[in-house]
């Protein structure tokens, strides 16, 4: 189930104001050609797209929200998907009275300011993403 990787390269910058944040991430992961690796981030956003998977549905609903943000916590995954990179990452986010929000970034988050850790991974294998019948996600693989 679990395979060992090695620590690649480790990027770290700013992400432009009015940029979409997961859109900016997996851009700079093809840019950079990051295949396997995590990622973190730290900043605000001025709105934000949330997505919980509903189990039973088998489907994503999405919680939108039109307002100044923090992020409190952004971390993730990249791996492949459809052959190209994909962050898959969950975001804690607060507002001016430190009430929480959480769950799935979502296309269409909206930088403020944003500085992003990537960290890149080195595996003989990679990781691709495709559809588990038991969860209906596009998962890694068992093996």
């Amino acid at each position: 189930m679990l395979r060992e990787v090695t620590a690649g390269r480790r990027l770290m910058g700013r992400l432009p104001q009015g940029a979409y944040l997961l859109e900016t991430l997996n851009d700079l992961c093809a840019e950079e050609n990051i295949t396997a690796g995590e990622v973190r981030a730290l900043g605000a956003l001025t709105k934000a797209v949330l997505g919980f998977y509903n189990q039973q549905n088998r489907e994503y609903e999405y919680l939108n929200l039109n307002r100044s943000l923090e992020i409190v916590s952004l971390i993730g995954d990249i791996s492949l998907k459809d052959g190209r990179p994909f962050v898959h990452a969950h975001v804690s986010l607060s507002d001016e009275r430190g009430q929480l929000w959480g769950g799935h970034l979502a296309p269409g988050s909206e930088v403020f300011a944003c500085e992003a850790m990537l960290v890149e991974y080195q595996t003989d294998k990679p990781f691709e993403r495709g559809f588990d019948q038991g969860t209906g996600l596009l998962l890694w693989p068992m093996d």
